[in-house]
């Protein structure tokens, strides 16, 4: 039963971490399908991408912080549209654990958790997302958050471990504060002035810009939501627990023998 236990107990762990895998997408803070169009002095901490599109306009004036850099059509912004698309599906294909169909977003304050709108998302206001883990948002059809508008986080919650999954178009309005991964099945504008902490990542469509500043999560550890994958080990972490608690398992027995013949002698 110990050795069994043991076993559960490392199994368990090794799925403890439910997350939406961002992969080769995580260095971008921006990326598009067909396009990206920037107006205005726009700052971006992450990669700006296009693939199979070729065309990013408007950096300069738009600046890309170093080291990270503008990709069109290369390796880099393909890979990155391919892990897009896994992480896309996989958002979408997360059990939704409460319905918000129909409800502004604004004034809600929200745990970690998998919130579902069957069709559009609107956000008027506030939303505050409160305490640490992943907070998934499906959404069937457009995200649209209002002018001046936030999203806040505290007592834990993290830009890094909010996922907004679009199933068709998202605009933030003018002057609005924004954090978490935009996953766009089409297109992402963000308007005059919008700040966003976090991604801006669309599927088939464009990136619209103009005088945003976007800085993407960051300091996210290989392995950890959005961050890229872990270094090829040849033994997984999870069967060296269970390795470990097999070895201790059988200490612990060898040990009770050994106290037994102690005691009859």
């Amino acid at each position: 039963m110990k050795i069994f236990g043991v076993f559960l107990l490392s199994l368990a762990c090794s799925f403890a971490q439910s997350a939406v895998p961002l992969g080769a997408a995580a260095t971008f803070a921006v990326l598009a399908s067909s396009t990206v169009t920037n107006t205005g002095a726009t700052v971006t901490a992450g990669n700006v991408g296009v693939s199979p599109g070729t065309a990013i306009t408007g950096f300069p004036p738009g600046i890309v912080t170093p080291p990270a850099a503008l990709h069109s059509a290369d390796t880099a912004a393909a890979n990155a549209q391919t892990a897009l698309t896994t992480a896309y599906n996989t958002a979408a294909g997360e059990a939704s654990t409460q319905n918000l169909t129909g409800q502004n977003l604004g004034g809600l304050t929200l745990g970690p958790g998998v919130y579902t709108f069957n069709t559009s998302a609107q956000l008027t206001g506030t939303l505050t997302l409160t305490g640490a883990g992943f907070y998934i948002f499906q959404i069937g059809s457009t995200l649209t958050t209002a002018s001046s508008s936030v999203v806040a986080a505290i007592n834990g919650a993290d830009a890094a471990n909010v996922f907004w999954q679009v199933g068709s178009s998202a605009t933030l309005g003018t002057g609005s504060a924004f954090i978490g991964n935009i996953l766009a099945e089409i297109s992402i504008t963000a308007t005059t002035g919008a700040a966003i902490a976090g991604r801006l990542l669309a599927l088939t469509g464009a990136v619209t810009l103009d005088t945003n500043t976007i800085t993407y999560p960051p300091a996210i550890p290989p392995g950890g939501p959005g961050g890229g994958p872990l270094p090829a080990t040849p033994v997984p972490a999870s069967w060296i627990l269970v390795l470990i608690g097999l070895v201790c398992a059988a200490l612990y027995r060898t040990r009770e023998r050994w106290l037994r013949r102690f005691k009859n002698s």
